[in-house]
């Protein structure tokens, strides 16, 4: 898949989970903001409780994308069988995807009511959310091949050397820009003061400060248009680059740890799910089979 295929791929994944939640808020707006004792008067009551036929359909159907997005994800993951049919990192795009459309469908089923033991298993689809929020931040920044393989630190310093290698010898501004880069990257102290928070947030704000002035030192010798903004593009490629390889163990020990507290918030929402979806048809909740 092309960039711009993939480029389009996202928006469109994106397009239409903002496309049903807005729809579905604006639909019921009336309804879900109504008191709970009036609900059962309302005319769209017959159709957004959680037993009708639009709340009903969204619970099941947002069930069904959560459980194909999550066993899907890990079967590509586990099934050697599995792993040339497409991309490990389009699969995890469509995993968000089906893992953030299935609960906000489970959200407008429940109709903004929660209780009993399905509570816990909604609260538990919040922590998989926003974990797998925070899962997403950390994954992107442990550097991966195309096909979703973690590179090594000697992968990841080969490819720095071969990127200052391509580009040191060429023009005299960009060469003096990337000896900046190197220089104000072998010199900075901050990574070794303060918790992991506050050593993000320095490095990031350093980052923005030095490209700031290579930004303006590259204007000042005559850069402009696209060999601006290509000349950009590579000191940022290198400033990303150092940053990785010295944030790739750090990194890949909190994806460990993420997955310790990810996992058990999962697993107790399936197995509560699963327990809720067969009380539901012990009671004859079959929907419309």
């Amino acid at each position: 898949m092309g960039r711009l295929w993939h480029s389009l791929y996202l928006l469109t994944l994106v397009s239409i989970t903002i496309f049903v939640f807005v729809f579905l808020l604006v639909y019921g707006a009336d309804y879900y903001v109504s008191a709970i004792g009036e609900r059962h008067f309302h005319e769209q009551d017959a159709l957004l409780r959680p037993t009708g036929l639009i709340g009903h359909g969204l619970g099941i159907i947002g069930a069904t994308f959560m459980v194909v997005g999550v066993f899907g994800y890990m079967a590509r993951k586990r099934f050697k069988f599995l792993s040339r049919l497409g991309v490990l990192k389009y699969w995890l795009e469509f995993h968000i995807f089906l893992c953030t459309l299935g609960p906000i469908m489970v959200l407008f089923h429940t109709s903004f009511k929660f209780g009993g033991i399905v509570a816990v298993s909604f609260w538990s689809m919040v922590a998989v959310v926003i974990s797998g929020v925070i899962g997403r931040v950390i994954y992107l920044q442990i550097p991966r091949t195309i096909e979703g393989r973690e590179m090594s630190l000697n992968e990841l310093n080969k490819m720095e050397t071969e990127l200052w290698a391509q580009f040191s010898n060429g023009n005299e501004a960009l060469s003096a820009g990337l000896q900046k880069v190197n220089t104000a990257l072998k010199t900075q102290s901050y990574r070794e003061e303060g918790n992991y928070v506050k050593r993000l947030a320095n490095r990031l704000r350093f980052e923005r400060s030095l490209i700031t002035e290579l930004r303006k030192e590259l204007k000042e010798k005559g850069f402009k248009g696209k060999n601006y903004r290509k000349a950009i593009k590579i000191l940022k490629s290198k400033i990303i680059m150092n940053r990785r390889i010295a944030w790739l163990s750090t990194m890949q020990q909190l994806m460990r740890y993420w997955h310790v507290a990810h996992l058990p918030f999962a697993l107790i929402m399936l197995v509560i799910m699963l327990v809720h979806i067969v009380v539901a048809l012990l009671f004859g909740y079959t929907w419309i089979f």
